[in-house]
């Protein structure tokens, strides 16, 4: 009689919970990174991502209502390295309107390249951590903070 019971509120605790793990998504995305050499000095810094079709990630200037989080990249403090400009990206860009964001925005999908030129004093290791959010056609994941590492030799 005591499995009986154990048996019947525990059944309704499984069937409540296997749907909800189904609502987990793994990130949608690749990262590569990349350093080009340009001068004796000075290097550019290429973060490479690859998304899974269906998904897009904001631009660095993604417009609408200020509420789309595009991606940053915050670098550690190293007193042998100096960053040139702001990041750049290259990429197939959308611009449209969305239900719910009020004005246009601006997404990217597929293969997108983060650029960021860097003036270097000397053999250094660069690192930092660049956030990001994706999204589909039906919701936004939270946003993600990724470590990054760049050898300069």
């Amino acid at each position: 009689m005591r499995s009986l019971k154990f048996l019947l509120l525990f059944v309704p605790v499984l069937l409540v919970a296997k749907p909800s793990s189904a609502q987990l998504i793994e990130d949608p995305t690749s990262w590569k990174y990349e350093v080009k050499k340009k001068s004796a000095t000075e290097y550019q810094l290429i973060f490479h991502l690859t998304l899974k079709t269906g998904f897009h990630i904001w631009s660095l200037h993604p417009g609408g209502d200020g509420y789309e989080i595009s991606p940053s990249f915050t670098f550690d403090k190293n007193d042998k390295v100096k960053l040139n400009g702001e990041a750049t990206e290259k990429g197939k860009a959308t611009t449209t309107t969305m239900d719910g964001i009020d004005g246009k925005i601006t997404y990217l999908n597929g293969k997108i390249d983060y650029f960021q030129n860097v003036t270097v004093k000397g053999p250094t290791k660069i690192t930092g951590k660049h956030q990001y959010q994706v999204c589909n056609d039906k919701m936004c994941l939270p946003p993600k903070d990724k470590d990054f590492s760049f050898d300069i030799k």
